[in-house]
């Protein structure tokens, strides 16, 4: 392990000195582009203005036949389109895929001072951390970068959530974790093929009842652990924790019910693989007008934060400030961003 000294020393020489904070940044919808598609790569800039995140995706999804030609067009829309306040981030292929060298080599070369965060899938361990820690930071020597490019960790095998805390820990560079649920089902042998969201065989079922009636069944959150255990992980070492994939572009309810599990739990937001869950996670991943107004009161109420206030009747105390401020801060960036919520919200 390093030493506290040299944990922000920078990895290669002439690389930029590694962020002791994560910048502030508006993440609701990281919205997954497929840039080896022609007419996706075209749509790129207007889709930029809509999301938080644009991501180009390498891995997952697309052919082995594409995997060039997607990173190619990530490197294309990367140079031609002006991202504004929206975040420009991409999946690479696997550590030990044929193709992630590459990726990483060229895309760094072409794109890395408009890059913002590299997404790594299928993390194990610290290891896989250290090792494209010391990748970036000679390659963002070698090109000129000015600052450092983050490291964003799927979890999506089982010893990946063993060691969550150990990565979350393992370098300045590290933004966040994301859930990737269908590769953790497959490495856990869970008995599900849906990408995301629950099972109608999970679940609880109520007391019987001497008069045997049905028994109500209550379906579960497959991923509750699992979600709490990355919001820990991440929150602890200053990071951010977001959901993943919900795969039944069919099922809108289902998705927006999962985002706010997800949300209630600490995450800040979910991956759009679909148009139509931009607005989903959007509206999940803000928080809700009215309790914008009340936090905002028990700011007001109690502008340092000690001692106690009632209001309407409900007692308000330091936890609950702390409470009322994480609030009131993520409506604060959602504001930059969001003129109509902006103004329900007050600012």
């Amino acid at each position: 392990m390093k030493t506290a000294a040299d944990f922000f020393k920078p990895l290669a020489i002439g690389a930029p000195e590694p962020i002791r904070e994560l910048p502030v940044a508006l993440e609701r919808t990281i919205h997954f582009l497929p840039p080896h598609i022609e007419k996706m790569r075209a749509k790129a800039g207007q889709i930029a203005k809509t999301v938080d995140v644009l991501l180009g995706n390498l891995e997952d999804a697309i052919p082995i036949e594409a995997k060039e030609a997607a990173r190619s067009g990530f490197i294309e829309v990367a140079k031609a389109v002006d991202f504004g306040q929206t975040g420009l981030w991409t999946r690479v292929n696997a550590l030990n895929s044929p193709w992630f060298l590459d990726d990483v080599t060229e895309i760094v070369a072409a794109a890395g001072n408009k890059l913002d965060v590299l997404m790594i899938p299928k993390v194990e361990g610290p290891w896989d951390i250290h090792f494209v820690d010391q990748l970036l930071a000679l390659l963002e020597a070698r090109h000129g970068v000015q600052k450092p490019i983050l490291i964003h960790a799927i979890l999506e095998t089982a010893q990946g959530v063993k060691n969550v805390n150990e990565i979350a820990a393992a370098s300045p560079r590290m933004h966040g974790m994301s859930l990737g649920p269908a590769d953790l089902a497959a490495s856990r042998g869970m008995k599900t093929t849906r990408v995301g969201g629950g099972h109608p065989f999970y679940g609880v079922l109520a007391d019987s009842t001497e008069g045997g009636e049905k028994r109500a069944f209550y379906q579960q959150d497959l991923w509750h652990y699992t979600v709490a255990r990355m919001v820990d992980a991440c929150l602890s070492n200053g990071l951010r924790a977001f959901y993943g994939p919900f795969g039944d572009f069919q099922d809108d309810a289902a998705c927006e019910a999962q985002f706010r599990n997800a949300f209630l739990q600490g995450c800040v937001g979910a991956w759009t693989l679909h148009p139509k869950q931009i607005e989903i996670a959007k509206r999940v991943f803000s928080p809700e007008i009215d309790e914008v107004l009340f936090a905002k009161r028990i700011l007001e109420a109690m502008p340092d934060g000690s001692g106690a206030v009632m209001i309407d009747g409900k007692m308000q105390d330091d936890a609950t400030w702390k409470q009322a401020k994480v609030i009131v801060d993520l409506a604060k960036l959602v504001a930059t961003k969001d003129p109509e919520r902006a103004a329900a919200y007050g600012f």
